[in-house]
């Protein structure tokens, strides 16, 4: 099953890593598949965070990457980041509201 009819059918949180990355990866290229990069990238990095946050000259040099795809992981990263600061911001804010 492709990685989008699995997120349709299954949920996101049903999904692999690679399932999730092949998604924001799109396509592949002849003779192998947004998902064949996807693990590429994982069996090279380890783990999500292994991968994020490395340069993306680096992660271009993965078959199948390139810079535009290199960029899609790089900026969903990023909005992951700025989730996860505004989510402990907001956090942050409701605790001293409630305390005082």
């Amino acid at each position: 099953m492709k990685p989008g009819r699995t997120l349709l059918d299954a949920g996101a949180e049903n999904c692999s890593d690679a399932e999730l990355l092949a998604i924001l990866l799109g396509s592949g290229g002849r003779g192998y598949s947004a998902l064949d990069s996807a693990n590429a990238l994982l069996d090279k990095y380890g783990t999500l965070a292994g991968l994020m946050d490395r340069p993306l000259d680096e992660i271009a040099q993965v078959r199948g990457i390139k810079v535009v795809r290199a960029i899609r992981l790089a900026a969903a990263y990023e909005i992951c980041q700025r989730l996860l600061n505004e989510t402990a911001r907001d956090a942050s804010t409701k605790e001293l509201f409630y305390e005082n």
